[in-house]
C-alpha cells in the first residue's frame, strides 16, 4: 500500500515496526539492567529511527522534504496563522502561492497555506517567509507517525481479552487510519488523499477502545493513501471535526514534531471541553520529545510490558500522566484477524476509556483516574511512569 503509515515498516516518530519492534521485544525481555545495555539499546533505537527517516524520504522524495528543523514534512507546503494583508502581498510578490485562509471546522482557527517559490527547498522556503511575515506563525505541515505495530498473529482467532464488566457510552474520537470494514464506528471521515482506507493501526487502536467497553467510537482518518498523510493540517482538521460531532475525549496514537497549527488546534478543542490523549511513541528515551503528548493539557500515555516494566522504546514526553499495558495487547487487523501488539499506540486507548467512563460518571477525570491508577516505581509521580498504571490487564489473555 502507499500509505507509509499502514505498511507497518518505519520506526520513526513511534511506528517500531516489524522488524524492529521483533527485536526491542528481545531486548525488553532480556536486559540486564545495566546502564551499558541500557545504552547500546537507546542507541540501536536511534539509528533505526534515522534509517527509517532516510528511506522515507528516499521513496517519496516527490511528497516529503525536510523542513527547517531537519524534520520529515509535506513537500512545498507551509502553513501560515495570524497572516495579515501585507504579509500576504510581500509573499506573493516572493513567489509564494498564498491560499485563501481556511477556517478549521468546530476549533475557530484560521489557516493559510503557502506553496513555496519553484525550486525552492522548504527550510529555505520557511526562513524567507518568517523575514517576509513576522507578526504570522510560519511552520512546516509536519508528518506525525504511529507508535505502534503488531508483532505476530495469535494462536487464537479468538483469543479471550480483558473487557469492561459496564459499557462506556460517551463518544471517543480516533486520530489514525480507518479500521476494517469488519469494525463497526458511529462514523467516520477522511483527511487524506484515499481515505478513509482500512488499516491495521487503526483497526487495533479502535478494537482496543472496543475491548476496554466503549461502545461509541468516530474515526478521522488521516493517512488514507497519501504517503504524506499524517500531516499537521491533517490532523488539526481531523480534531475540529471530532469535537464538533461530540468526541468528549480523543485519543491520538501518532507522534511527530511540534507545530504551531496543531498545538492552537489542541488547545482550541481542549477550550471546548475535548480531553485529548496521546502516546508517547516508541523512538526511546534519547528521541524529541514527542507531540501531540508534549501539548499543555493533553493526556501523555506510556506503555508497560506484561511485568509492568516500562517499555524500553518508550518515548518521552514534557510530561508524562499515565501508563497502560503495551506489550502481548489482543486486537483485531483490518481482515478480523487477531494479532498481538506492541507500542505505546496501544496504551493510549486504554487509557482513554478510563478517562470516557469517568466523564460518562459524572467524575472528575483526573480524581477519577489518579484514585484508580497503580503506583509503579518510586512512589508517586515520576518520569517513567507518571501518575501510575490504568486498565492493568485490558485487552490481554486471560
Amino acid at each position: 500500500m502507499p500509505a507509509f503509515a499502514q505498511l507497518q515498516v518505519p520506526d520513526v516518530g513511534g511506528t517500531i515496526g516489524k522488524t524492529v519492534g521483533q527485536a526491542t521485544d528481545v531486548l525488553g525481555q532480556g536486559i540486564d539492567g545495566t546502564q551499558q545495555s541500557l545504552n547500546r539499546n537507546v542507541a540501536r533505537l536511534m539509528r533505526a529511527r534515522e534509517r527509517t527517516l532516510s528511506r522515507l524520504l528516499r521513496r517519496n522524495s516527490d511528497r516529503i522534504e525536510r523542513d527547517a528543523n531537519g524534520d520529515l514534512a509535506r513537500r512545498g507546503e507551509l502553513l501560515a496563522l495570524a497572516l495579515d494583508g501585507p504579509a500576504r502581498a510581500a509573499l506573493s510578490a516572493a513567489g509564494f502561492a498564498v491560499g485563501t485562509s481556511e477556517e478549521i471546522e468546530g476549533l475557530g482557527l484560521s489557516v493559510t497555506t503557502l506553496k513555496t517559490p519553484q525550486g525552492m527547498q522548504l527550510a529555505q522556503a520557511q526562513a524567507l517567509a518568517q523575514r517576509l511575515a513576522p507578526g504570522a506563525d510560519v511552520s512546516a505541515d509536519s508528518l506525525h507517525f504511529q507508535s505502534g505495530a503488531a508483532l505476530v498473529a495469535s494462536s487464537s482467532a479468538s483469543a479471550p481479552i480483558g473487557r469492561s464488566a459496564v459499557p462506556i457510552a460517551l463518544e471517543v474520537g480516533v486520530i489514525d487510519t480507518a479500521p476494517g470494514a469488519r469494525i463497526r464506528v458511529a462514523g467516520e471521515r477522511g483527511f487524506a488523499s484515499g481515505a478513509p482506507a482500512p488499516a491495521d493501526h487503526g483497526s487495533a487502536v479502535v478494537g482496543l477502545l472496543n475491548s476496554a467497553g466503549v461502545e461509541k467510537i468516530r474515526v478521522a482518518d488521516v493517512y488514507g493513501k497519501d504517503p504524506a498523510g499524517g500531516n499537521a493540517l491533517a490532523i488539526a482538521r481531523a480534531l475540529g471535526w471530532l469535537t464538533q460531532s461530540g468526541s468528549k475525549v480523543v485519543t491520538i496514537s501518532l507522534v511527530g514534531p511540534r507545530n504551531p497549527v496543531l498545538g492552537r488546534a489542541v488547545a482550541a478543542a481542549q477550550a471546548r471541553g475535548v480531553v485529548v490523549v496521546a502516546a508517547v511513541g516508541n523512538d526511546g528515551p534519547a528521541a524529541p520529545v514527542a507531540y501531540p503528548a508534549s501539548y499543555d493539557g493533553v493526556v501523555a500515555v506510556t506503555g508497560v510490558d506484561r511485568r509492568n516494566r516500562a517499555l524500553i522504546e518508550a518515548g518521552r514526553a514534557f510530561h508524562l500522566d499515565y501508563a497502560a499495558p503495551a506489550e502481548r495487547v489482543y486486537a483485531y487487523d483490518r481482515g478480523g484477524k487477531m494479532k498481538r501488539w506492541r507500542g505505546t499506540s496501544f496504551a493510549t486507548p486504554l487509557v482513554a476509556a478510563r478517562i470516557a467512563d469517568a466523564l460518562q460518571h459524572g467524575r472528575n477525570w483526573r480524581v477519577r483516574s489518579d484514585a484508580e491508577a497503580r503506583d509503579l516505581g518510586k512512589r508517586g509521580p515520576d518520569e517513567i511512569f507518571g501518575r501510575g498504571l490504568l486498565c492493568e490487564g485490558c485487552a490481554q489473555k486471560k
